[in-house]
């Protein structure tokens, strides 16, 4: 190969774990897909043997990248490394994912939360594209968020859970939330269960001009707020159901704005158009963002 030939991306076997359903994804990027299966998430023996089943039947790749619900355990220096934290769903607490894989095909696993990848995804080939520095929300289910600087998750002893910070409310609002752990932190008031449990029915059969829908924008940008004085990202990329046909992001922009008083006039900040913005993936950010996960473990920077 000379010097000047063209680097051939390697093939990852990613693996995106969510809640209901998994997707096992043979690829090297977008556009080069080779192949992509979609199992039902069960218990974690079965599970986790269905996807080995589908993994056995690839050959040629050079990574596993796993990109899980949460909460996990990121840290490789513990002895916990890849499991499941305590989770509500059954029978999940404690179950290894990453280590059983390592055991099966000798090759170096990246393992992280489903929105930290989808964070890398959106980072390299998404809707911040060449931007090493970046966060990704999801609202859809739960609340969560990625924050990537220098191509790489911001962690410390284990991964962020901007979902769970505790937004400033609305005057007069004392509604209690639905998080069974923090009552009214930002998924507790902007997820979609707690858009039904508000409004009596799902969130797709509420009104766009519904007065809950300035609660959640209000929450939402109390959550980009902490993300912006956190890791100043060059740009902030929405994704997840609750998202849903855009009508929330021109509040969120608004909100935050205000919020921000004219704190950090950043040219990248203060145009709100181009610094919150959509996300670019859809449904194949997850999968991607395992593939992602995948490269950062053979060392491949994540933009």
């Amino acid at each position: 190969m000379t010097d000047d030939a063209p680097l051939i991306a390697p093939l990852i076997a990613g693996v995106e774990l969510g809640g209901t359903k998994c997707v096992c994804i043979l690829a090297s990027g977008p556009d080069t897909v080779e192949d992509e299966v979609r199992i039902a998430t069960t218990k974690p023996d079965e599970t986790l043997a269905a996807i080995e089943a589908v993994l056995d039947g690839w050959s040629g790749f050079e990574a596993v990248g796993i990109a899980s619900f949460g909460p996990v355990s990121i840290d490789r220096r513990a002895p916990d490394w890849g499991h499941v934290a305590v989770t509500t769903k059954p029978g999940w607490s404690g179950a290894d994912i990453a280590g059983r894989l390592v055991k099966r095909y000798g090759l170096p696993v990246g393992f992280h939360t489903d929105v930290v990848g989808a964070a890398l995804a959106e980072a390299c080939w998404g809707a911040a594209k060449g931007l090493a520095d970046m966060a990704y929300v999801t609202v859809g289910t739960g609340v969560g968020a990625g924050l990537i600087a220098g191509g790489r998750p911001v962690d410390g002893l284990t991964h962020g859970e901007y979902g769970h910070l505790r937004p400033v409310r609305l005057p007069g609002d004392d509604w209690i939330g639905t998080c069974p752990f923090h009552g009214a932190c930002v998924e507790g008031l902007a997820a979609g269960p707690a858009i039904a449990a508000r409004a009596g029915r799902p969130g797709d059969e509420v009104a766009h001009d519904d007065p809950i829908w300035e609660g959640v924008a209000h929450a939402l940008a109390q959550l980009a707020h902490a993300l912006v004085l956190t890791g100043v990202p060059r740009r902030i990329v929405w994704g997840g159901g609750v998202m849903g046909d855009g009508h929330l992001l021109p509040r969120v922009r608004a909100l935050l704005k205000a919020s921000l008083g004219g704190y950090l006039p950043f040219p990248e900040i203060v145009d709100g158009e181009t610094f919150l913005v959509p996300a670019a993936l859809g449904g194949r950010a997850g999968p991607l963002g395992a593939v992602m996960l995948g490269r950062l473990a053979l060392g491949i920077p994540g933009s």
